[in-house]
């Protein structure tokens, strides 16, 4: 049985069905124009072949959302395959494609853990969590008399990510980062 929702229920990260086809939504606005209907302003990715378009929903448009499967799985590592994941509670490993994985594969780590999403029992997606501790591998010395609230400076982390991170940051540390904005957000205790 579909479940569906309003054209005012959309949300980013949500996965529709739109024209006969898989999309996910990555942003929505909510718009008022004047003395008309309000509306919700949709950027959606087709989840096929990536392709982005926006769509107009109107606020009673009833939308189709596709009914997803997660599974919590852990990634092992990557080949010409593909990426390797394994399914946490049945030990099942399945291969992922790399285009799946093109916006998340800088913050894997081997035995990283991830949600993957099924639909059809085909992956279509990976959701990772809020943040992720990476280490830093490359970065240039501290600036003498540099403070801490002073500019940054580039860091490249062990998976290949370049962020900017205070001047007090070394190579050899480890530093969390937002998975979301892809940002610095502290450094990590040992």
């Amino acid at each position: 049985m579909p479940t569906y929702i309003s054209g005012n229920g959309i949300r980013p990260g949500y996965v529709i069905v739109y024209n006969k086809m898989l999309y996910r939504v990555m942003s929505s606005e909510h718009r008022t124009p004047g003395n008309k209907r309000a509306f919700m302003q949709a950027k959606l990715r087709n989840m096929k072949d990536g392709t982005q378009t926006e769509v107009k929903f109107r606020a009673d448009e009833q939308i189709e959302r596709a009914e997803m499967e997660q599974n919590d799985m852990e990634y092992l590592y990557n080949d010409s395959s593909g990426y390797c994941f394994m399914n946490s509670e049945t030990y099942e490993q399945i291969f992922i494609d790399s285009s799946l994985v093109e916006d998340v594969k800088l913050y894997l780590l081997p035995n990283f853990k991830v949600q993957v999403e099924f639909h059809d029992e085909k992956p279509i997606g990976i959701t990772l969590p809020e943040t992720v501790d990476l280490e830093v591998v490359d970065t240039e010395p501290q600036l003498k008399g540099a403070t801490a609230s002073g500019s940054g400076k580039p860091a490249t982390l062990s998976t290949g990510l370049v962020v900017t991170v205070p001047q007090f940051i070394a190579i050899g540390e480890a530093v969390k980062v937002s998975t979301s904005s892809g940002e610095y957000l502290e450094r990590v205790k040992k």
